[in-house]
């Protein structure tokens, strides 16, 4: 028993033992754990930096949602998210100056990021996200970033910088009617935006592209897709959406706008009638809007000579034929059109028509367009598809079909002929007059591409040709129009959108801006009202200040003709043409001459000087003509006084002052009602 019961409890010795190796084991093992844990948290760690490296680029670091940009000195000025899905990093590899990832949360993909060092004070990124497995939206949202944003499109509230209110869902970036749509994209538009970070991006012409915002998270959206929108995928591919882009980072902001544009920008190949730049041209449509008749048109004429004004040339407005989409006088407003025509020539005046690309259901051209396929068909293409514009229903011409150019063309040119016309005025031409479903005779992958061929159509009679409508048309080289003003001061298509709207044009590549009518359109209810507004006028006091702004403008352009008002608004208008042609005009021709070497605006913003000043990327009711004429209009009522910034260097006023004390302020400048504030750069 005794035996049994001591073997059965073993030796106090022996347990000690036990436990001892059972520790040294327990021990040994949590070492070898740490010591892997370590080997494998350096691995990590070390594929982990290896990934980092992997993913940045030349002052540029990707993550799964998204990228930034640095500039040399190191601060971020450029950021980008993945709205619409994230990369699979382990998908992503660096081959030389190209990052590229094959999968996202969402599938696969081709995303890629290719930097190029073009010179050495820019840097560019390609920037490509091509989605291969599912037809959903690629979008992106680009950060402000804190700095001010230029460029895009014409809008009906304009604004310089930019100001995105409230929050945009994305909508087709394509050419509209904003005077009839407020909410839409401009006629003049190009897919670039340039800030005061000294960064641009350009979308390219490949993406179907939509633009949004959001006022609360600071962003610019940038989509992409197909489905439900009026882009269409290149024939014989998978409706796949793609999102494709240049991101360019520079020194300041005028040497990367100057890249961009010598780079990415078509340039105007000639200079329009120097004689457009110099005289003003008169209207017949504010005036007289579609009453305008022979006798009307005549007296308007002589008007302007017994008042001793020049006039480049008369522009006869809607509507001189009898239905919409006709190419002949109408004989009961114009009994005797040539004879017209030879006595306004020989009184020294040249005339221009006003065209359009519509042909109204009941015009006698109707018929002929619908027979030899000249007019944009609905999708079937089967019959020609009827759109509502506003002087009626009717077809609108497909100025992708070689065909209808010919004839539209050759119209224009009988009527060039036959009266010895001196040129045309197009208007229309934007995208949102065609019906939502169409076909044309060569497919528009963008419909923004209809606005570029209508614009084409101008080229033959450029030197004294105008335009509304401008996307990728920088080369047609002939005026381009911002859209109808109204007879008010505000920044609704009033007086004080129109520097920000020719800036923003002006950045987009058009330079040969005219910045519509003097005193805008007094359109009944969009008027701005004083005695004068009894009689249809804008009030005295606008007409005044619009004409003081227009004489340093690349073109002035009448309407409303000052004797309507009293003499003094007839003095002041001689006073200001005559400023416009000796002053202004040769400076704008100088310009107007680099232009086609350059693409650099004419009329400038004050940063273009004034590179890291802060105040002047902000300043919206001043402009430079060139780099050393600035102009600062009074654009309030009731005012004649004003704040003026100079920028640094030594200026001298147009009353005789010197400051060179600048960068400053002038508070309450006195500016009288006849005059306007100029100044000069003294070198």
């Amino acid at each position: 028993t005794f035996s049994f019961l001591g073997g059965a409890g073993g030796s106090p010795m022996k347990k000690k033992h036990t436990y001892e190796s059972r520790r040294l084991l327990l021990a040994g093992m949590l070492g070898c754990l740490l010591v892997l844990a370590a080997v494998v948290s350096w691995c990590y760690y070390s594929a982990s930096l290896r990934k980092a490296q992997l993913l940045k680029a030349e002052q540029l670091d990707l993550n799964k949602d998204g990228f930034i940009i640095r500039n040399h000195a190191g601060a971020i000025v450029f950021s980008m998210a993945f709205r619409s899905g994230t990369l699979d990093l382990d998908s992503c590899s660096k081959d030389g100056n190209i990052l590229s990832c094959t999968r996202s949360n969402s599938g696969k993909l081709n995303f890629f990021i290719q930097t190029v060092r073009p010179k050495d004070t820019v840097m560019c990124y390609r920037v490509r996200w091509e989605e291969l497995q599912s037809a959903q939206v690629v979008e992106h949202a680009m950060a402000y970033n804190d700095s001010h944003w230029y460029g895009g499109a014409e809008m009906a509230t304009q604004y310089w910088p930019i100001r995105f209110q409230g929050e945009q869902e994305p909508q087709p970036f394509i050419t509209s009617d904003v005077y009839a749509n407020r909410n839409a994209f401009g006629g003049i538009l190009e897919r670039y935006w340039l800030s005061s970070n000294a960064t641009a991006i350009k979308i390219n012409d490949s993406v179907p592209f939509h633009l949004g915002w959001s006022e609360k998270n600071k962003t610019f959206r940038f989509s992409a897709w197909y489905q439900d929108s009026p882009f269409r995928p290149p024939a014989g591919t998978q409706a796949f959406p793609e999102l494709s882009y240049r991101v360019c980072v520079g020194s300041d902001v005028t040497s990367i706008h100057k890249y961009m544009v010598r780079r990415y920008f078509p340039k105007p190949i000639k200079v329009p009638s120097p004689e457009v730049f110099k005289k003003p041209l008169w209207s017949t449509w504010a005036v007289h809007k579609t009453a305008v008749s022979q006798e009307k048109l005549l007296r308007y004429a002589s008007d302007i000579s017994k008042h001793g004004f020049t006039c480049s040339h008369l522009e006869l407005d809607d509507r001189y034929t009898a239905d919409y989409g006709e190419f002949d006088f109408d004989p009961q407003k114009f009994p005797n059109a040539s004879g017209m025509f030879k006595d306004l020539r020989k009184a020294g005046f040249q005339v221009s028509l006003w065209t359009h690309p519509f042909i109204n259901y009941d015009s006698i051209n109707f018929g002929a367009a619908v027979e030899n396929g000249l007019l944009v068909r609905e999708p079937s293409g089967e019959l020609p598809a009827l759109v509502r514009w506003w002087n009626g229903i009717g077809g609108i011409l497909d100025f992708t079909n070689p065909k209808t150019r010919e004839w539209y063309s050759s119209h224009l040119r009988m009527l060039k002929h036959r009266y010895d016309v001196t040129s045309f005025k197009f208007d229309a031409g934007e995208t949102s007059y065609l019906p939502r479903q169409f076909s044309t005779a060569a497919p528009l992958a963008d419909p923004s591409t209809f606005t570029r061929r209508y614009t084409e159509m101008a080229v033959p009679f450029n030197e004294r040709a105008e335009l509304r409508v401008g996307y990728q048309s920088q080369n047609i080289s002939c005026f381009f129009r911002i859209i109808d003003r109204d007879s008010v001061w505000g920044h609704e298509l009033g007086l004080k959108s129109i520097i920000p709207t020719v800036l923003t044009v002006s950045i987009l590549g058009y330079q040969f801006v005219l910045p519509d009518m003097i005193g805008g359109n007094a359109y009944p209810n969009r008027t701005t009202g004083d005695l004068y507004s009894d009689q249809g006028l804008p009030d005295r006091e606008l007409y005044i200040r619009w004409l003081e702004l227009s004489a340093f403008m690349p073109a002035m352009q009448f309407s409303i003709p000052p004797w309507a008002y009293d003499q003094e608004v007839v003095q002041i208008a001689q006073k200001f043409t005559e400023l416009h042609e000796n002053l202004v005009a040769p400076r704008v021709l100088e310009l107007a001459g680099e232009v086609l070497d350059t693409g650099d605006p004419i009329i400038r913003p004050l940063w273009w000087i004034a590179i890291d000043d802060e105040a002047a990327y902000k300043i919206d009711s001043q402009f430079l003509i060139g780099d050393d004429l600035m102009v600062a209009p009074v654009l309030e009522p009731g005012k004649q006084e004003r704040d003026i910034y100079l920028p640094a260097g030594r200026w001298r006023s147009y009353k005789g002052e010197h400051f060179d004390k600048g960068p400053m302020y002038l508070t309450d400048y006195p500016v009288d009602l006849d005059e306007i504030a100029f100044f000069t750069w003294v070198h």
